[in-house]
């Protein structure tokens, strides 16, 4: 092969990455659920929920996993039929149950902002379907793939409140069958005698072709043949021949590069924080209940769209549509310097942000943004966080620093911070409009001097 065909090939590997990462990284974080479970998420075979049996904490490693809510996890496989899904009533207590299907696109949303909280039932059904529609449900969920996963949320206001109040509501989340004794294929299994260098090609070829996407994005998965990836039966990176892959490792290596770059854009120079409330506006195909369908939650081109959903998998997995929820990250401070636990920070709020459910600031360290471990036992701070002090002119000031401010107001404001670089995330859930149209910004993290000093 020619040097020109060799780097054809190795771009073209590139672009099957910033692809299909999204649906191998999705599908293996389900695997993982339904077999191993995460933090304090149990694992939970398909279709039935598994609840937080406490709040995330450092042992729970998922990128930019939430502090504030009580998970509750179901995976779903349809490929039995459809799954009736119950929802108790929160009396007015923010939960979401957010739909994402295999290519992580988030296609339904159930839960206060969407639908309210008051009891109901719904049916899920898998693509294609043309069965009878119970006529005690409130509405039908179409799925766009026969693997899906369900990521609830209940606001929890600590350990107390997930022990009186939410754990009782979890319990009240079920699915059942439609019809009971059918049994799902569950996800198919890549070829086990593929090099570890090439498993990802494996996942993706396997998955793609029992998981197909939208048939605009099929036309577009036309153009990997060359790399194998449309190939049936048998595995072709079994037994692969030097060249092939020699572009395939090629090729891995640039696209996780091209999905790293573009996960840290500007890297929050001055102090600003990276907030895009459009950051899952690559889902253009599918819109179902509770979803909002309309050309400012999409991406117009359709190719950015699949670099926009590689970056919002790298950097924060299941995460909602901005209208649900708004996420915020920064990697620098006021002068343009990374972030780092060998100094100190604030962050003042002259004015609170404005949401209708709550908002949070969580710490995460880089680059695999998890939760940072710390002696006080605090991952997040926000709105609903006891004995926050205010100042007298209703602003609020947050510390974050490695070690424990010494004075009492500063220590209770306080987010503790790794050693090495961090990234902190902020939250804000039912954003309103000011947040959403780009009227309200969050304040600058200045530094404050080096860790240890006054």
């Amino acid at each position: 092969m020619s040097d020109e065909g060799t780097n054809e090939l190795v771009e073209l590997a590139a672009e099957a990455y910033v692809y299909g990462h999204p649906l191998v990284f999705d599908l293996s974080m389900v695997e993982k659920c339904v077999h191993e479970g995460f933090g304090p998420v149990a694992a939970a075979p398909f279709n039935q929920f598994s609840h937080s049996a406490r709040l995330a904490d450092a042992d729970t490693r998922f990128v930019s996993v939430n502090n504030d809510t009580a998970y509750s996890l179901a995976q779903l496989d349809l490929s039995s039929g459809p799954l009736r899904l119950h929802v108790p009533d929160t009396h007015g207590a923010y939960y979401v149950l957010q739909f994402i299907d295999a290519w992580t696109n988030n296609f339904a949303y159930v839960g206060r902002r969407a639908t309210g909280t008051e009891a109901s039932d719904w049916l899920i059904v898998p693509p294609g379907w043309a069965g009878t529609v119970p006529a005690d449900v409130r509405g039908v969920i179409d799925a766009p793939t026969t693997v899906v996963t369900i990521a609830g949320r209940n606001a929890c206001d600590g350990r107390e409140d997930l022990e009186r109040r939410v754990r009782p509501l979890q319990e009240q989340f079920t699915l059942t069958p439609l019809k009971k004794g059918e049994h799902g294929t569950g996800l198919p299994a890549p070829d086990a005698g593929v090099p570890p260098e090439l498993a990802f090609f494996e996942q993706l070829r396997v998955w793609m072709a029992d998981f197909p996407p939208s048939a605009a994005d099929r036309a577009y998965q036309d153009r990997f043949q060359p790399l194998g990836l449309l190939e049936e039966g048998p595995s072709p990176y079994a037994a692969a021949g030097p060249g092939l892959v020699s572009a395939l490792k090629d090729g891995l290596a640039r696209g996780k590069e091209r999905v790293e770059a573009a996960s840290v854009p500007g890297a929050g120079g001055g102090g600003r924080w990276l907030m895009n409330p459009h950051l899952f506006d690559y889902n253009l195909d599918w819109f179902g209940v509770g979803t909002i369908d309309s050309p400012e939650w999409k991406i117009a081109d359709r190719q950015e769209s699949y670099l926009a959903r590689a970056v919002a998998a790298r950097v924060g997995l299941w995460g909602n549509h901005g209208y649900e929820a708004v996420y915020a990250q920064a990697f620098r401070d006021f002068d343009g310097e990374r972030l780092s636990g060998a100094h100190r920070y604030e962050l003042r709020f002259e004015e609170l942000p404005p949401v209708d459910a709550f908002w949070s600031l969580t710490m995460y360290d880089v680059p695999d943004y998890y939760l940072v471990d710390n002696p006080a036992g605090r991952y997040s701070i926000g709105d609903r966080t006891p004995g926050l002090v205010y100042g007298d002119d209703g602003s609020l000031t947050i510390h974050i620093s490695r070690d424990r401010p010494a004075d009492p107001a500063a220590a209770a404001n306080w987010l503790p911070a790794p050693e090495g670089n961090f990234r902190p995330g902020f939250r804000l859930y039912m954003p309103k409009p000011p947040i959403l149209d780009g009227q309200y910004e969050l304040p600058v993290i200045r530094r404050a001097g080096a860790a240890g000093q006054g």
